[in-house]
């Protein structure tokens, strides 16, 4: 499960991309809460990014310095957290898609997570250790820490999840009111 979480983790970018045909399906109807969920959804990533910059990008083995500020102070996974609702968000406005792309994300990010503490904790070490303890990786607690939010490297970093947003609404859009 750990070397499906690293291949998981190598292609994290594309891979949900095919869960959003699934979307398609049913006729989409624009919901408050799916809109909701949307916005939620990348608050958080770009909260995210904003503290952890474009290395939040790699696909690479390697890491950086541990992140413990802003939402990395609550929680461990905050950019998986951010994806989630998003994911969610186009769940609910396709329902009911949400019913098996929520619980397949769920499952994917989670072996991806698996495998990247593996790998932080071989290459950070004692530090990263004390972070599991501290910090929980999926629902917010910890400690918080403020420091300097980077708005412009967060808006820079998001530029491609920013287009498959506006892909993915815009076939919804097209599907929900002139697909029949």
């Amino acid at each position: 499960m750990i070397r499906l979480g690293g291949w998981l983790f190598r292609h994290r970018g594309w891979l949900p991309v095919p869960l959003a045909a699934v979307m398609l399906v049913p006729r989409p109807a624009l919901r408050a809460e799916g809109l909701a969920l949307l916005v939620l959804g990348e608050l958080v990533r770009l909260w995210a990014v904003g503290h952890i910059g474009r290395r939040s990008r790699t696909r690479g083995e390697g890491v950086g310095a541990l992140v413990r500020t802003g939402p990395y102070a609550r929680l461990r996974n905050p950019l998986y957290v951010g994806n989630l609702l998003l994911w969610a968000g186009f769940g609910v406005l396709a329902w009911p898609a949400a019913l098996l792309v929520v619980p397949a994300l769920m499952l994917h990010y989670a072996l991806i997570v698996r495998w990247e503490e593996r790998q932080l904790l071989a290459q950070i070490g004692s530090e990263y250790a004390l972070y599991l303890v501290e910090v929980p990786r999926w629902w917010p607690g910890g400690t918080p820490r403020p420091a300097a939010w980077d708005g412009a490297e967060a808006l820079r970093s998001e530029r491609g999840t920013f287009l498959v947003l506006a892909v993915l609404g815009g076939a919804l859009a097209v599907r929900c009111y002139l697909g029949g």
